[in-house]
């Protein structure tokens, strides 16, 4: 199989699934209660009892590590989610329509690009208060002109083939070309870039967890264990390594999957390297 031998691809895919089944065990088993305190054992180096060490409360670093995998998953999907659906709806709008239509569409692009996206979720967490669904709102909203933009050029582009003009020919409105032909023909991009946009969302939950916006204890966030990790990095600096090292492997694994699906979709990128 041809995905078999792309080493992106191949890594990329081992790290996602890593993560993935992560989340989906911790939602069954951890080791330890991730929310269990116990005094008696802070700051405990890792073991053969607590396998990553105990935080300054006594947790098991490594359950809060599993529960907050699932955490970042569901901010990552249902924030992706929703820049995808809205922004892709509205950028096959625009190019089908063109006109007014397409150059507001733009400009509100424009105007979203102008405030970075962690800037942007800090504002609207500041405004609606700090917590999980507040930054899936967030950053779901930074994503909606990134789809718009990439959905609205692929449109554009498939809009001037041949078998448009024969749809039109043939009778077809807009809502149907669009629906029957354009879609299909740009969906290998946005799923590309979905697994791009899901490693930044993942990245963004972590930084606003970091600054005490994201979600809020006791849940674990790998961002939040990042922060409570500075008071004692020199007493037990695994706090710190071990949640950057998932957050790192799970944005590396989810960049490599959607760089090797560009070049599986698109050979010629591949053939150009």
């Amino acid at each position: 199989m041809k995905a078999l031998r792309h080493g992106s691809f191949v890594i990329g895919a081992a790290l996602t699934a890593l993560l993935v089944a992560t989340a989906l065990v911790s939602l069954v088993w951890t080791p330890w209660s991730p929310t269990a305190i116990d005094v008696m054992q802070k700051l405990k180096p890792p073991s053969a009892q607590h396998w990553f060490g105990t935080d300054h409360f006594g947790r098991d670093v490594f359950s809060m590590i599993m529960v907050g995998a699932r955490n970042s998953i569901v901010v990552g999907v249902v924030a992706v989610a929703i820049g995808c659906l809205s922004g892709v709806a509205l950028g096959l709008l625009a190019a089908a329509r063109g006109g007014w239509l397409e150059e507001a569409v733009m400009r509100f692009s424009d105007f979203t690009f102008a405030f970075p996206a962690v800037l942007s979720a800090i504002l609207i967490t500041a405004l609606l208060g700090p917590g999980a669904v507040n930054s899936i709102i967030a950053i779901g909203i930074f994503n909606v002109p990134v789809f718009a933009r990439l959905a609205r050029g692929a449109a554009k582009s498939v809009w001037t083939r041949d078998f448009i003009l024969a749809a039109r020919a043939a009778g077809k409105g807009d809502l149907a070309i669009t629906v029957e032909h354009v879609l299909p023909n740009v969906l290998s991009i946005i799923i590309v870039q979905a697994t791009i946009q899901f490693a930044l969302a993942i990245l963004a939950e972590a930084g606003l967890s970091y600054l005490g916006l994201g979600t809020q204890p006791p849940y674990p966030s790998w961002g939040r264990m990042l922060n409570e990790a500075q008071t004692f990095l020199y007493l037990a600096p695994t706090l710190a390594i071990f949640p950057g090292i998932a957050i790192a492997l799970s944005v590396l694994g989810l960049n490599l999957l959607g760089d090797g699906l560009r070049d599986l979709a698109d050979p010629r990128l591949a053939r150009r390297r």
